[in-house]
């Protein structure tokens, strides 16, 4: 068999220095697995190519970190804010506070911004604003993915009537409390904790972070939050045929929860190494300092974001399957999306970008999503209809109408649970700063993105699980 040697590297362009010695070194062992000379140059030359995909292969990472940082670099010394922000569209305008739309205005003064919408539900956040969606050059925005990387919702249908809810109410009752877990520290522990195969993926070894991070992500596996996260069941009303089901009432349950603390230690490392790259931005955008894509920081972030991603998914999918299977149920079907993930992008010019939507609904064309209200309100399935112009994207909820402060300050139990009672939505748990008169009107939002998606079906919730409001047990 013919051996890949050094003079056949530098032949293929490999320059002389340490990353020729570890492509000899791969190409040894790719040789000893009995491959061709050819197919061993190729897969050194996919490396070469496209880096960041081989981070978490425990054969080809070193050379990829070595060729991220010998990789001709693009000048990412800018740091001066454009004087005036570049335009952008804005959904639902007259129901926007000041402080979200100064917030994206100074988001499209970044010297990598190239593009950025604003939904309906936008109200003031860190960095980015919640509702906003950014389109950058080659770079990604950690406070502009958000500290709950990959936030999700999950509708689970099934081929039932929702009558079973009345019908059977301690049963979906007991199966919320006894098969989720919500708040800050929320875990299983032994033969409680859930198997599933993002455990084992390979990108856990990519960075001493997230192999410091796996216990922990195995520990809140099937587990949600605090604050706007829940779990509940509902009625849905599907209008159209899909996916084998006929238009009709059904039993549904729907969930909102992230990436737990894989995704905010991920997050909190990046967003303070790109703040410490960027120490002379303006104040006023300290938190949407950027990482090139170029960087070995950068790479190292779009990988982990990718599996928070996943491990976003398999959180829902373990709720999911144990409180239906506590219910005695199986899905029809399921629909779930991110939000506050990045993911590239193709403009219309057909320029690659890196669009980052924190609080928004990808909707692209023909894409289902899901868009919730609140806990006494309902939400919509609904399908993308690729408006470019607003980045394929649609607001991610209702958008909160006052802070959490100012909810609390303002709305008491007895009117919070009097708008439940009216609307026959039973509460386990749940902190006043999340009340739905805190939200903005749903119907409202939607009328006003109707241009965006197309309501495919609605969901109204009936029973409805979230973390216990601070101080009690």
């Amino acid at each position: 068999m013919d051996i890949v040697t050094g003079k056949i590297l530098k032949y293929h362009n490999w320059p002389d220095g340490k990353i020729i010695g570890i492509a000899k070194r791969v190409a040894e062992e790719l040789t000893g697995q009995g491959q061709d000379r050819e197919t061993v140059l190729a897969r050194l030359d996919a490396v070469r190519k496209n880096p960041g995909a081989f981070l978490a292969d425990p054969l080809m990472a070193e050379l990829a970190r070595e060729c991220i940082r010998q990789a001709p670099k693009a000048e990412d010394v800018l740091t001066e804010l454009r004087k005036a922000p570049l335009p952008y569209p804005i959904w639902g305008r007259e129901g926007i506070d000041s402080g979200a739309l100064a917030q994206m205005d100074n988001a499209m003064r970044l010297p990598v911004s190239v593009a950025g919408a604003l939904m309906p539900d936008a109200h003031v956040g860190y960095g980015l604003p919640i509702g906003g969606v950014l389109a950058t050059d080659n770079a990604v925005i950690p406070y502009a993915v958000g500290v709950d990387i990959a936030c999700r919702m999950r509708l689970s249908v099934f081929p039932v009537s929702p009558y079973l809810l009345g019908q059977k109410k301690a049963q979906f009752e007991n199966a919320l409390w006894k098969q989720t877990s919500f708040g800050m520290g929320a875990s299983w522990e032994g033969k409680q904790r859930a198997d599933h195969a993002v455990l084992d993926d390979a990108a856990w070894d990519a960075t001493r972070l997230l192999k410091s991070l796996q216990d922990a992500a195995a520990r809140q596996l099937g587990t949600s939050g605090t604050g706007n996260h829940f779990v509940e069941w509902g009625a849905f009303n599907l209008y159209e045929p899909l996916m084998g089901l006929p238009p009709g009432e059904y039993l549904a349950l729907l969930s909102h929860s992230g990436s737990r603390g894989v995704g905010f230690k991920v997050a909190d490392r990046y967003s303070k190494l790109a703040m410490e790259k960027h120490a002379d931005l303006d104040k006023s955008v300290r938190h949407l300092a950027w990482l090139s894509l170029d960087s070995e920081e950068g790479q190292e972030y779009w990988l982990s974001m990718e599996l928070a991603g996943r491990f976003a998914s398999a959180n829902h999918y373990v709720i999911h399957q144990r409180v239906a299977e506590a219910a005695g149920l199986k899905e029809a079907f399921v629909v779930e999306n991110h939000h506050n993930f990045a993911w590239r992008y193709t403009l219309p010019d057909g320029r690659t970008v890196i669009v980052h939507r924190k609080g928004a609904t990808p909707a692209g064309a023909g894409v289902l999503g899901v868009i919730p209200g609140s806990m006494g309100d309902a939400g919509y399935l609904v399908r993308g209809r690729g408006v470019s112009t607003a980045l394929d994207s649609a607001s991610h909820g209702a958008g909160r109408l006052m802070s959490r402060k100012a909810a609390l300050d303002s709305i008491g139990k007895t009117a919070r649970d009097a708008y439940l009672k009216e609307r026959g939505v039973t509460l386990l748990g749940g902190g006043l700063d999340e009340s739905p008169q805190a939200y903005k009107p749903i119907e409202r939002v939607m009328a006003a993105q109707n241009d965006l998606v197309e309501a495919v079906g609605k969901f109204t919730p009936r029973i409805v699980r979230m973390a216990d409001e601070a101080g009690e047990v």
